[in-house]
């Protein structure tokens, strides 16, 4: 399967912001298949886990905080190609560099509010989704 999926988060405020359905739409417009999916509210042990590999960047503090400040919509999605693919659709960490028409680019308040997360690999696209799904929550 390595190649066909990608995991996202539209994170906390991009959900309060109302967001969350304009933004599924966009991947659903791009050809995605949502395999998997749930909204949550990330512990700050579980915000602190699954950012680990952050830990020794200054920002790891501030992403935390804010990855628990409210509630996240986590999806697993599947396209040939769906890593770049949702790369490009997603756009630069930072809106204001990200081209028009992508979801940072429209949704995003700033580089540490980017609106969503994706995987930039296949390996972390599979690690980020064994962290929120079993396998028995994929279709």
């Amino acid at each position: 399967m390595a190649g066909n999926i990608t995991f996202t988060i539209i994170k906390p405020r991009a959900v309060s912001n109302g967001h969350i359905g304009p933004i599924l739409n966009r991947i659903h417009e791009a050809g995605f298949r949502i395999s998997a999916m749930r909204m949550l509210w990330l512990t700050r042990g579980e915000a602190e886990r699954f950012y680990e590999v952050h830990k020794e960047r200054p920002f790891y503090s501030d992403l935390v905080t804010f990855m628990t400040s409210g509630p996240i919509v986590v999806s697993i999605l599947q396209k040939e190609n769906a890593v770049e693919d949702y790369r490009k659709l997603i756009g630069n960490t930072d809106p204001a560099k990200a081209e028009e028409g992508t979801i940072r680019k429209e949704f995003a308040q700033s580089m540490q509010e980017n609106a969503v997360h994706g995987s930039d690999s296949d390996e972390n696209a599979n690690i980020e989704s064994a962290f929120f799904f079993s396998g028995l929550q994929r279709f």
